[in-house]
């Protein structure tokens, strides 16, 4: 197990030194209520008081049901500034204006909200000096379980090298809710959806391989899929030099 205090002494000095490089004051970024933006914020809030966490629910019923309890339960237990966006009637009319010119395919429609969240806090950040902070972790990294251009957009991430299990492990180093601890993990783009459900693998077996190389002969046909078909998330776009 990593030491935890140590490494919150590296990642705070990491936080400060993004800041002090780009010239900004704040830090924004999205609070869903989950284990990566819990720890998102913690990290943040310790290394800079001007941290700002925006819960953005759009159309789901989970969004304004137990993530907005659990989002706002972190702010209020880290003394996180909280602000809210409601993106639903954005996402609705953006699909109404996109049917004009496409038939949208239910994963197109799905990952409109993680974009539109991604748009809002830029629009935030550019008004108010501030870095979007990432909250993606190692685990979703690898398997490509996240939104181009959505979540996976940020300005740094202070958590991209650790796992799923790592994530839990820390947030108990700080003592989080066990709401927090406890609950499955999802994206919440939807009622009902749990990001090992959707993915086919847990994320015990995606850290279990990471770590060590090891897993099912199952496990690891899911893997390589999700991880070979996604090269293009983790990769910066292509340009064409001379």
């Amino acid at each position: 197990m990593r030491d935890y205090a140590i490494e919150t002494k590296k990642r705070v000095e990491f936080i400060r030194e993004q800041l002090k490089i780009s010239g900004m004051t704040g830090i924004v970024f999205g609070n869903s209520g989950g284990k990566d933006s819990a720890l998102v914020g913690i990290l943040c809030k310790k290394a800079c008081d001007d941290t700002v966490g925006v819960i953005m629910p759009c159309s789901s019923e989970c969004n304004y049901g137990d993530d907005l309890t659990d989002a706002l339960m972190v702010s209020n237990l880290y003394r996180i500034e909280t602000r809210k966006v409601d993106l639903t009637k954005s996402a609705e009319s953006l699909q109404k204006a996109l049917s004009a010119a496409v038939t949208m395919t239910s994963n197109a429609a799905i990952n409109i909200a993680p974009r539109l969240r991604m748009t809002t806090l830029y629009a935030i950040a550019a008004s108010e000096k501030r870095l979007v902070a990432g909250t993606g972790n190692l685990s979703e990294r690898y398997m490509g379980y996240f939104t181009k251009w959505g979540d996976g957009a940020f300005d740094f991430n202070p958590i991209a090298d650790l796992t799923v299990t790592e994530i839990y492990e820390y947030l108990t180093f700080f003592d989080a809710p066990k709401r927090i601890t406890s609950k499955a993990p999802s994206a919440g783009l939807y009622d009902g959806q749990t990001d090992e459900l959707e993915m086919g693998v847990s994320y015990r077996a995606i850290d279990e391989y990471l770590k060590s190389g090891v897993c099912t002969p199952e496990d690891m046909e899911i893997i390589s899929r999700y991880h070979a078909v996604s090269v293009h998330k983790r990769n910066p776009p292509a340009v064409y030099t001379t």
